[in-house]
């Protein structure tokens, strides 16, 4: 079994989807691994450390995919106009793992189906026990929540912990993490061990136990909807208008007494539910931070902008992209181990090819493409944008030819017909009356009609 490791290209990714220690178990496992050249060096992992892993390097992304079984990669693969195509790298049986985004941008999987490339979607992988070590959403956001507290740091003026000085005391900052899942439990646990107050609220009745065990103050409308808004993957599920009335009214009584606030909320698949709104920042002490982690799915505050630091209302809000990739070393370490680990029971340990056991929850969770068939329906309904617009472009296409054709057809039709009246005029006319100059030939199509 041939693995390829391509270089990720996007904007603001430094990250690569392998590590030396992930190569060398690749290898011991019967694998034999390619990285294209440079994969690894806005993570601060040189070919060579690789080479010397086991992996054989490539000069060029179409050298690396040639032939291998399976192609693993951070995000996505780009399309063509994008950048580079990598998805015109792709043949026929090949595989490819990644960040797909499956669930709210159809047009990268569909465009593989298309080329009967297997596509598995790593952010779908169940979250249930067996499968936690394959969770890049986990193991990313995680990194996010950690490095998002030392974020807000630099820009916020004064000291998080309370310090008992001989010049006086100076009392602990106020943080408020908006958004309880694995990002913000870990800026909870960041900031708790940095010295801050830290405060929390999430939708999901379970988080409220998790933010009191990391020394947390629990910030919610604790109501019958509030014990029902989680689905049973563990997501949080959109709450109704009256709740979201109830909700605000709590979060605008605790932003004015809150230094630093980090939110963390999305939902799969849809933008990111607002939290913080425009009066709500203006309410907030001069000097506060806002850290909005859901910048790239729209943001949770509105006065956000995606890759910038900015300061409205005497509030800093930063929206950086890409929060992972600030801490690309360690990042592409845990991607690389989920996705090992994701891959090795795939790989037979006898004849050492790739398989696919469909049976296996997890494999068939995150698998969204084979055989030509999109096989997770909630991929199949989201649209095929490139895609529908190639066929309306061909369809439109047609109509128009069909629509030439016809026009062109009647139009021979009618000039034949003029033609044949004034022949049979003339013919009745003394030869002198006849015209100087005779029409030319009948066009081709003209005498087809």
């Amino acid at each position: 079994m041939k693995i390829a490791i391509l270089k990720e290209r996007r904007e603001h990714e430094r990250r690569v989807a392998a590590s030396p220690d992930s190569v060398k178990k690749f290898t011991e496992l019967g694998c034999s691994v390619t990285v294209e050249t440079g994969a690894g060096v806005a993570s601060s992992i040189s070919d060579a450390a690789f080479e010397e892993a086991g992996a054989a390097i490539a000069k060029t992304p179409a050298a690396t995919v040639k032939g291998a079984d399976l192609v693993l990669k951070v995000q996505k693969p780009m399309l063509a106009g994008e950048g580079l195509d990598e998805v015109g790298l792709f043949s026929k049986g090949q595989a490819v793992a990644a960040h797909m985004t499956a669930m709210s941008d159809g047009a990268v999987v569909h465009a593989l189906n298309d080329r009967g490339v297997t596509v598995f979607a790593m952010e779908l992988v169940p979250r249930i026990t067996r499968a936690q070590s394959m969770d890049i959403l986990s193991s990313q956001t995680n990194l996010a929540g950690y490095k998002a507290v030392l974020d807000a740091c630099e820009h916020f003026g004064r000291a998080l912990p309370m310090m008992s000085t001989a010049a006086g005391r100076i009392n602990p900052a106020n943080v408020f993490v908006m958004g309880v899942g694995v990002a913000g439990l870990q800026a909870i646990a960041t900031a708790k061990r940095l010295g801050a107050v830290v405060w929390a609220t999430d939708v999901c009745p379970a988080t409220k136990e998790q933010v009191e065990s990391l020394g947390g103050k629990f910030v919610a409308v604790e109501n019958e909807e509030f014990e029902q808004a989680q689905t049973a993957g563990g997501y949080a599920k959109e709450m109704s208008d009256d709740y979201k009335a109830q909700q605000a009214a709590l979060v605008a009584e605790t932003l004015p007494k809150m230094d630093i606030v980090i939110t963390t909320a999305l939902i799969p698949g849809r933008p990111a539910p607002v939290l913080v709104t425009e009066e709500q920042v203006k309410s907030m002490r001069p000097g506060s931070v806002i850290v909005d982690l859901a910048v790239e799915a729209g943001g949770n505050c509105p006065l956000s902008e995606f890759g910038k630091v900015v300061e409205k209302h005497d509030v800093t809000l930063i929206g950086h992209p890409n929060w992972p990739s600030r801490l690309a070393e360690t990042a592409s370490t845990m991607f690389a181990r989920n996705l090992l680990n994701f891959v090795t029971p795939m790989i037979d340990k006898e004849s050492k090819a790739f398989t696919i056991d469909r049976e296996d929850e997890v494999v068939d969770g995150a698998l969204v493409a084979l055989s030509g068939e999109v096989t997770d329906p909630r991929v199949s309904a989201v649209e095929n944008t490139e895609g529908s617009s190639k066929a309306a472009s061909k369809k439109a296409g047609a109509k128009k030819s069909a629509a030439k054709k016809s026009a062109a057809k009647k139009s021979g039709v009618k000039k034949t017909a003029a033609k044949k009246s004034a022949a049979k005029a003339a013919a009745a006319k003394p030869a002198a009356q006849e015209p100087a100059d005779k029409p030319e030939p009948a066009t081709t199509q003209e005498k087809e009609g």
